[in-house]
C-alpha cells in the first residue's frame, strides 16, 4: 500500500502544485470516509484566500487519478477524498509477488550491526530465556541483512567466574 500511497502523493502534490503555483504537501491520509484523503486545500485557503471547497475542486479537476482511483470527489470543509481502483491494487500485487525484495528497498546508508545472542553463563543451567533471546537476536539479524547493514552476530559464553574459579581453588572429593 506504501507504493499506492506515493503515487498518490505524488501525483496530487502536481495537481496541488499546479493549482497554487508553489510546492505543496497534499496531506494525504487515510480516511473513514474513503480510501484516502488529501487535506492540503485547508492549509492552502489562507494563503491563496480562497475557499478551500474551490480549491479542492481546482486540484481534482487538474490531478491525473484516472488509473489509480475509483472515485475523487471533494467532500467535507475541503478534503479530496480518493476511492482507490481495484484493478490499481492487483497491478500493485501483481508487481510486489514477481519482485524479489517484496518492494522492500535496500537502505542507503548501510550500517555495522553488532547483534550478541544470548551469552548463556556456562556454569549455570541453561532455560528458556536463552532460546527465546537467540530467536528474537536471528529474526533482528536477518531483518537488518535484507534491509541491506552488514550484521556481526555474536554469541559468546557467559561468565565462567567464581563457580569455577572455586572448582579450580577447592576441588570436590568424594568422601
Amino acid at each position: 500500500m506504501h507504493i499506492l500511497e506515493s503515487q498518490l502523493r505524488d501525483r496530487l502534490a502536481t495537481a496541488f502544485s499546479a493549482v497554487a503555483g508553489e510546492s505543496v504537501d497534499p496531506v494525504l491520509r487515510r480516511s473513514k470516509h474513503a480510501d484516502f484523503q488529501a487535506d492540503g486545500a485547508l492549509a492552502l485557503a489562507r494563503r491563496l484566500h480562497r475557499a478551500p471547497r474551490e480549491i479542492a475542486a481546482d486540484v481534482v479537476e487538474a490531478a491525473d487519478l484516472a488509473d489509480l482511483c475509483d472515485h475523487v470527489k471533494v467532500t467535507g470543509p475541503g478534503f479530496v477524498s480518493l476511492t482507490v481502483r481495484d484493478d490499481a491494487i492487483d497491478r500493485l500485487l501483481t508487481a510486489l509477488t514477481t519482485d524479489a525484495r517484496l518492494g522492500v528497498p535496500l537502505t542507503s546508508k548501510p550500517e555495522t550491526v553488532v547483534i550478541d545472542y544470548s551469552s548463556p553463563n556456562a556454569a549455570k543451567e541453561m532455560h528458556v530465556g536463552h532460546i527465546r533471546s537467540t530467536i528474537l537476536g536471528d529474526a533482528v539479524s536477518r531483518l537488518l541483512e535484507f534491509l541491506g547493514h552488514k550484521i556481526i552476530r555474536q554469541n559468546h559464553l557467559g561468565d565462567w567466574g567464581t563457580p569455577f574459579g572455586m572448582l579450580i581453588e577447592q576441588p570436590h572429593r568424594p568422601q
